[in-house]
């Protein structure tokens, strides 16, 4: 079986595979106070549930946004797996060129997510990931990562300006039906949901016209994908597990489907 972590600033997303199947799925949220111990016994418990033992694991890969527990980590998986992880960065074959300024800039995740919705949806290509940050990534015809744009994430604006204003409460983010509303509350959804809305199809928009491809498809991700979507016409499908899904082709592409490398 294959581990893969996809460590983000808020959540980990964490996924089995049995050969080429993802059967389980996991998110934790990301504790940068937790040692390799307590990573460990959440592991634990975790395969547990369904059967899995430590040993069942041939290889880890993880992506990680958050330098700070990439130690922490790895030593969780040697310890406790007696496997060395394969870490995305620098060095790491993804099968994509990136064409940034300074690829080592590049977020493993907006890499993992690119090589996923090439390889499986094929060029051009928009990916789109809502979480903690809005990251809009342009894949080319030709398997070119050109790029793309960041913004907030939908919690982290609501968090802004619930922590910046005196009177306006801390809400649950869901669509309401209408834009011009009656309440506080859902005057607060109507201009976050809704808002939203509008700068991502401004930013699909602009992101065909400098790709000249009016029609490439637009692929979603991220926990708060599904609360959009309905509303977003241009994205073609929203697939949650598209992360997990581009590191198992990572981890493949790196070990020739040979197990990993053991400590």
């Amino acid at each position: 079986m294959i581990l893969v972590m996809d460590v983000g600033n808020t959540n980990i997303k964490i996924g089995l595979y049995r050969g080429d199947e993802l059967t389980e799925t996991w998110r934790v949220a990301t504790n940068f106070q937790r040692t390799a111990d307590e990573y460990g016994m959440t592991l634990m418990n975790l395969f547990r549930s369904v059967g899995v033992k430590f040993s069942d694991i041939e290889g880890v890969i993880i992506s990680s946004v958050a330098p700070s527990l990439n130690y922490t980590l790895e030593h969780t998986c040697k310890y406790y797996m007696n496997v060395t992880p394969i870490m995305v960065g620098p060095g790491v074959k993804t099968g994509i060129n990136v064409k940034y300024a300074n690829p080592a800039e590049v977020g493993s995740d907006r890499i993992v997510n690119a090589v996923a919705a090439y390889k499986l949806y094929g060029g051009p290509c928009i990916v789109i990931d809502f979480g903690t940050a809005t990251t809009f990534g342009a894949m080319s015809a030709d398997g070119e990562f050109l790029g793309g744009a960041i913004a907030p994430g939908i919690k982290s604006s609501m968090e802004a300006l619930v922590n910046t204003t005196a009177k306006l409460p801390r809400i649950e983010l869901t669509k309401p039906e209408k834009v011009i509303n009656r309440t506080t509350v859902s005057n607060m959804q109507s201009g976050i949901i809704y808002g939203f809305v509008g700068m991502v199809d401004y930013i699909i928009r602009k992101m065909k016209k400098e790709l000249h491809s009016t029609d490439c498809k637009v692929i979603a991700t991220g926990g708060m994908g599904e609360v959009l979507s309905g509303e977003l016409t241009a994205i073609t499908l929203l697939d949650r597990a598209l992360t997990l899904k581009g590191l198992k082709i990572i981890y493949d592409m790196n070990t020739e489907n040979k197990i990993g490398e053991n400590v």
